[in-house]
């Protein structure tokens, strides 16, 4: 199903503000890392949202995305809060960590010949669903 326009306009709505809440908190917790916002998915009654977080270094992901699911009702009061004139409602949060860059990395890896071949042996590379 195709989204609407308006679950478009809320999605970067809210990915433009949940950047600057995240990079806000991981200043203040977390030197050395940074967290961006790759994806917003807004459910189309508007009550969810599906945030995927992109962290560098990849190493902790798991732990920094245990973290934020952790402080979501922190999180969702201070998005409340900076959108209260452009929503009504502020969907429920749901974080998942986006492995893209690694998949990425493990391509280019691949395709210059640090690993096998993956033409010749393409079980090598894992299957990916699109987000």
């Amino acid at each position: 199903m195709e989204e609407t326009n308006r679950q478009r306009k809320i999605a970067g709505v809210l990915q433009k503000d949940l950047v600057d809440v995240l990079q806000k908190a991981a200043q203040d917790g977390m030197k050395g890392v940074i967290i961006s916002v790759s994806k917003v998915h807004v459910t189309s009654d508007l009550g969810v949202a599906k945030v995927y977080l992109s962290i560098f270094p990849s190493i902790n992901r798991d732990e920094i995305v245990k973290g934020v699911i952790s402080n979501t009702v922190l999180i969702r009061h201070e998005m409340a809060k900076r959108t209260k004139n452009q929503l009504r409602r502020m969907p429920e949060l749901l974080f998942f960590g986006d492995d893209t860059l690694d998949y990425i990395e493990n391509i280019d890896k691949s395709l210059s010949g640090k690993d096998e071949d993956p033409i010749k042996n393409p079980d090598l590379l894992p299957k990916r669903k699109k987000i």
